[in-house]
């Protein structure tokens, strides 16, 4: 059942990401009805330069990426609640695309596909074959499990109904909250599908995620939530 008068909710985590939140919010104001950043106690103004362009701005409890989607999810207010990076690394212009299977009933969580969008961050030097590696290991795993055709489960950018995203008790407090939300959506019989999303380099810095320290928590949670 189409519902064009659901409203949309853009959920940011970032910590120190003022070179580039302010393009990012300029862009993504038109395309949704609320904005929300997760401020990770940002020491360069973040918090700041998303007040600047009318954001809500709510603060995380200094435990990772995971701690902040919850803190966002419980901060939104509308429907549906859009996930994305801070970094640059995802288009706004895509936000439409993937509210749009929730808005016509059809999902009830959309993850942006670097699978069949690509991807700038997953190529070109060893570390970056590893995480490709170990996704596909994980996601070839969601597949058989749940009988599902999914070529992404661990893109950040994806779109949820907010009342389902509060159902699950995530608990992940890391980037494994991505995975850790796609299994329980398909564990509880939600509908997950996908759509094309490109992943772009990010404009500054550098990912914060290492995988020599972060592997085992990936698998960890992965076969936590695959059996039990």
């Amino acid at each position: 059942m189409t519902a064009p008068d659901v409203r949309v909710t853009v959920v940011i985590p970032a910590r120190n990401e003022a070179p580039t939140l302010g393009g990012l919010l300029e862009k993504t104001i038109p395309l949704c009805d609320e904005i929300v950043v997760v401020d990770g106690h940002s020491t360069d103004g973040t918090a700041d330069v998303a007040k600047t362009y009318g954001a809500k701005v709510v603060l995380d409890n200094g435990k990772g990426k995971g701690d902040g989607i919850r803190v966002g999810a419980r901060a939104a207010t509308h429907e549906i609640v859009v996930f994305m990076d801070a970094d640059g690394s995802h288009d706004p212009n895509d936000i439409p695309k993937l509210v749009e299977p929730i808005r016509r009933g059809e999902a009830d969580l959309v993850i942006g596909s670097r699978g069949k969008g690509g991807s700038d961050e997953l190529h070109g030097d060893i570390p970056k074959l590893l995480r490709l590696v170990g996704s596909d290991i994980i996601l070839i795993g969601i597949n058989w499990r749940w009988k599902a055709n999914l070529t992404d489960s661990q893109n950040g950018f994806r779109a949820i109904r907010r009342d389902v995203i509060l159902s699950l008790r995530l608990k992940e407090n890391i980037t494994t909250i991505e995975q850790e939300m796609t299994m329980k959506c398909l564990k509880k019989g939600h509908v997950v599908t996908e759509v094309p999303t490109h992943e772009y380099a990010r404009i500054t810095g550098e990912s914060t995620i290492k995988l020599k320290k972060v592997w085992f928590r990936y698998i960890y949670s992965f076969l936590r939530d695959l059996f039990f």
